[in-house]
């Protein structure tokens, strides 16, 4: 799993992954949040019309799923 810090350092990659997850974030979406968990959850908020617990949730998720870079 990755944590935050490591996604913020790979940010342009971890992108390609939320992009693929979470169509509705655009690519501006992305540039905003910058590798920033709560914007994320904010974004995902946002588009998908989620309860900021289930946010949270589906972004805890995501990074739990996420390799660590070798």
């Amino acid at each position: 799993m990755m944590n935050w810090d490591q996604i913020k350092h790979n940010w342009p990659q971890v992108t390609r992954e939320i992009h693929s997850t979470w169509g509705k974030l655009s690519p501006e979406d992305l540039v905003t949040i910058a590798g920033r968990r709560k914007q994320l959850a904010e974004f995902l908020q946002k588009r998908y019309g989620y309860e900021k617990e289930v946010a949270e949730k589906k972004v805890d998720d995501f990074a739990q799923k996420l390799q660590t870079p070798v």
